[in-house]
């Protein structure tokens, strides 16, 4: 619950999700995130841009930092 509440609490410039520099701000809070995993579970995904910066949505990220601390790849029912 304790992700859920980190990701969907963060204060972000875009009610759809994080830039760059606030996903770098969040990793921050998990020093012992395998960083590989979390970034290979971000592969593929659906993102948007909005003012030049790519944005990806709170799901993905919850996702990517579930593997990422798991030290796991996504598995296959958790595409979307």
């Amino acid at each position: 619950m304790k992700i859920y509440q980190d990701i969907y609490n963060f204060k972000t410039k875009n009610k759809e999700g994080f830039v760059k520099d606030e996903i770098e701000k969040l990793l921050e809070k998990y020093s012992n995130i395998n960083k590989e995993k979390f970034n290979d579970a971000l592969c593929g995904i659906t993102c948007i841009k909005i003012d030049d910066e790519f944005v990806i949505y709170h799901c993905d990220i919850e996702k990517a930092l579930r593997c990422g601390i798991e030290n796991r790849n996504l598995h296959g029912y958790e595409f979307d």
